[in-house]
């Protein structure tokens, strides 16, 4: 849970596979999608400033432990970022991931009802408020309103080589997987084939439609969890 500063993906996990060339995709040289990511990502910056202390108060007064989770995801073709989370676990939540089963196949891992998970976070979780946070990320240019979400270095350790191809554009805060049913899909190469879809046919108005259509999932509390 300690924040690192941005650097290259580490060699350990470089080793575990053959990385193809990176491919820049059109979305990373589009100046609409760059200043859609500007804009968008002030007015959250703002929300995220006005609902900051009270959900700061609830996360203290609901378990022990930081404010934020920070953790490092792997970005454009494989660049090491750092992302900070409102809490959403207990404390000590990384120790005790072993002893959770993962409901998910492949690279990623996902329960319904994760034990670690708090009550002020399974509420942050189905309101996607504990991503506000990322927003920051937007600003700086790290991530993107719409991509795919980043992954962590131990699930990128088990990346086929066509698996890396779905970090061919931004990291986003939200994407086909989101607005796709994103709990209901637990089969890695299902979320990879999602991601590659929104490769295919992207376009700045396309990006509108998924950030219109996560706000619909959202309002209507089929979040996360």
């Amino acid at each position: 849970m300690n924040a690192l500063t941005s650097a290259p993906v580490t060699e350990s996990v470089i080793k575990t596979v053959s990385l193809p060339l990176p491919m820049l995709h059109r979305s990373t040289r589009s100046i609409f999608k760059r200043l859609l990511d500007i804009v968008g990502s002030l007015v959250g910056l703002v929300i995220l400033a006005v609902l900051f202390v009270p959900l700061a108060i609830a996360i203290k007064l609901d378990s022990r432990g930081p404010i934020f989770y920070a953790q490092q995801r792997c970005g454009l073709h494989g660049q090491t970022i750092v992302i900070r989370k409102f809490r959403s676990m207990v404390q000590n939540a990384d120790a005790l991931k072993a002893l959770v089963s993962n409901e998910a196949k492949g690279a990623i891992f996902k329960n319904h009802k994760d034990p670690r998970v708090t009550r002020v976070g399974s509420f942050l979780r189905r309101t996607s408020l504990d991503e506000l946070p990322q927003f920051w990320n937007v600003l700086i240019g790290q991530m993107s309103l719409v991509g795919t979400r980043p992954p962590t270095l131990d699930e990128v350790s088990q990346y086929s080589e066509h698996h890396w191809r779905r970090l061919d554009v931004k990291p986003g805060l939200t994407g086909e997987w989101q607005v796709s049913g994103r709990s209901a899909v637990k089969d890695f190469d299902a979320v990879v084939e999602l991601d590659l879809r929104y490769q295919t046919l992207w376009t700045p108005w396309y990006d509108l439609a998924i950030i219109f259509k996560t706000i619909y999932v959202i309002l209507d509390r089929t979040g996360a969890y």
